[in-house]
């Protein structure tokens, strides 16, 4: 056995001995990433991961260069991807916000934006943004994340469209399937494919922007049979009320709907009311977001500065009382 593949077998040992651990930081990736997502209110479509099975680990241990040469002299360090988180939002500006909150939070190691790069050599194709993320030492992560301190995460974030192009053409590309006189003809298509589908990301973008213009300028009629505000209405309301946020997750609006119900504001003209007698922009100064973040997060700060330890009590709210605190902390610096 060559020097080259006695390295490569007790990477690929080690790696299988900590594989079970890779996977725990995988999952807890997830729901780090999940967590801060939803404290933003950001909107995404899912968030999944992934700990490297052991033989893709292999595999790419033992991948060598034009010249022949081994990629990795010391695999097991130098591949970062163990661990790997996939974060799918609906709209590209869901993208940038995505990892400008992740570099807020997290020390980036590395950050490459594909489908910038594809459009820089003129072409069309695989788009996604790849962050290397980990736990900041300066900023430190919630006790919950400890197992982390050990590992990195790769994390790719795209919208739901560059998905599914960069999906499906892994599994046609990779399962052999193409015969060779076909090849050239389906490049194109998939090359004409993926030009359609980021016309398609603009003008889905394009769409919200001129929803977010005009939403709050009508009203909606109210159920009466349901005490809370309905989460329609609200995404309404507060489409009109934080013009410069984007939207959060659907079920975030019921979520914080429920909340309000808690503090016994029932209608939007009550809603309305409390939110003209706060100042927006010095809390938005105080929070000092790096990221757009979404209506429901701007409401959340608002109803914290406005109630302060009354809505850290919430029912509610008791799954996420110590990063509340920390909110509140910074609103009152």
């Amino acid at each position: 056995m060559s020097e080259d593949q006695e390295r490569i077998r007790a990477a690929v040992q080690r790696y299988a001995a900590v594989h079970g651990q890779v996977q725990e930081a995988s999952d807890g990736y997830v729901a780090m990433v999940t967590a801060l997502l939803d404290d933003a209110g950001i909107n995404y479509v899912s968030v999944t991961g992934r700990a490297k099975s052991v033989a893709s680990f292999a595999g790419k241990a033992a991948r060598t260069g034009p010249d022949g040469d081994p990629l990795y002299g010391d695999p097991f360090e130098q591949i970062t991807d163990q661990v790997g988180v996939r974060v799918v939002t609906y709209l590209r500006d869901d993208v940038t916000a995505v990892a400008d909150l992740l570099s807020d939070q997290l020390s980036v190691l590395d950050d490459r934006d594909l489908g910038q790069e594809t459009a820089r050599q003129g072409r069309f194709g695989y788009a996604s943004r790849h962050l290397l993320v980990a736990i900041d030492r300066i900023k430190g992560a919630p006790a919950q994340y400890d197992s982390l301190k050990g590992f990195s995460a790769s994390v790719q974030v795209r919208t739901i469209l560059q998905h599914a192009w960069a999906e499906f053409e892994h599994d046609i590309r990779y399962k052999g399937t193409i015969p060779e006189e076909h090849v050239s003809d389906l490049d194109r298509r998939f090359t004409l494919a993926a030009g359609l589908l980021e016309l398609a990301d603009r003008e889905f973008s394009e769409i919200r922007h001129r929803l977010q213009a005009t939403m709050g300028e009508h009203a909606l009629p109210a159920d009466d049979s349901d005490p809370r505000i309905s989460a329609s209405d609200l995404a309404t309301f507060l489409g009109g009320q934080f013009t410069d946020a984007g939207w959060s997750r659907t079920d975030h609006y019921a979520w914080i709907s429920g909340l309000l119900l808690e503090l016994g504001i029932t209608s939007l003209e009550e809603l309305a009311g409390l939110l003209q007698s706060i100042d927006a922009p010095a809390i938005d100064a105080r929070m000092g977001y790096r990221y757009p973040a979404g209506a429901v997060r701007r409401l959340d700060d608002a109803l914290l500065a406005v109630f302060g330890a009354r809505y850290l009590g919430l029912h509610g709210n008791a799954h996420r009382e110590a990063s509340l605190r920390a909110r509140l902390d910074k609103l009152r610096a």
